[in-house]
């Protein structure tokens, strides 16, 4: 992209979550798209919050990534703030047992505020998410994914070719 600032933003209820988010800026640096990335916790920064959402268009961005372990509010309550689409990324924290607590919070979400949910720790999901919501309307974007899928069929085919190899040819197709 030739725009040098964000379109994307990716927020976290705690640095704690940045193992887990990074996996989201790795993906949009990949494809070279600009983001921002901070900390918004909607529990002990509410105010932040509601202003990171309510600023959030009129500032350049198409698409917020927002990760949440625990009670995980943060997706679901900035989706509730923006016209933006939100990618939720429920995130298995040090409080919680198994993360279903945060996989239930962002997923079920009431109607008319809905949050995309992705998989516990799938940040690197919602970056190709994001990317391919920015794709839409942006070629030199949808391009780069286009490459990016074709790149995990050559993976795929070149493991199904070193397996065939290695049981005979025992392998259909």
């Amino acid at each position: 992209m030739d725009n040098t600032l964000p379109v994307i933003g990716i927020v976290m209820g705690s640095d704690s979550d940045l193992p887990v988010m990074q996996d989201a800026a790795a993906m949009l640096t990949q494809f070279n798209i600009p983001f921002e990335l901070t900390v918004v916790s909607a529990h002990r920064t509410p105010t932040r919050m509601v202003e990171y959402a309510q600023k959030a268009k009129e500032r350049g961005l198409q698409v917020i990534i927002a990760g949440a372990g625990g009670a995980a509010h943060l997706p679901g309550m900035i989706a509730a703030i923006t016209i933006l689409p939100v990618i939720g990324v429920p995130i298995k924290s040090s409080n919680s047992i198994d993360g279903w607590d945060s996989v239930l919070s962002i997923l079920q979400m009431p109607g008319g505020v809905p949050v995309a949910t992705v998989a516990l720790n799938g940040a690197k999901n919602a970056g190709i998410l994001a990317a391919q919501i920015i794709g839409t309307q942006n070629e030199d974007v949808a391009l780069q994914l286009a490459k990016y899928k074709a790149g995990l069929e050559m993976d795929v085919l070149s493991k199904v070719t070193s397996m065939k190899s290695s049981w005979n040819n025992q392998f259909d197709m």
